[in-house]
């Protein structure tokens, strides 16, 4: 990526949100390039947001959907018996 050539101002709030979605090596600008290259056109894209976790992140999030899971059939079977 070339030299900036331009300056915007943005909030703590976004400037957070950007390093958070910053891989490795990447700067400000590609984060944003990267980020409205893959919005969708429409909000019904059913890709929209896939790899944007990082694998530890993935798996934190599938470990609490099957920690859901078990608890909702618990419930479930609870309310079966009673």
């Amino acid at each position: 990526m070339g030299v900036a050539d331009k300056q915007i101002r943005v909030s703590e709030a976004v400037k957070r949100e950007i390093e958070r979605r910053r891989r490795e090596g990447e700067s400000y600008n590609d984060v944003l390039e990267r980020t409205f290259a893959t919005r969708p056109s429409t909000d019904r894209d059913l890709f929209a947001g896939f790899g944007i976790l990082s694998d530890e992140e993935a798996d934190r999030v599938r470990e609490n959907v099957d920690q859901s899971r078990k608890k909702s059939k618990e419930r479930m079977r609870r309310i079966d018996i009673e």
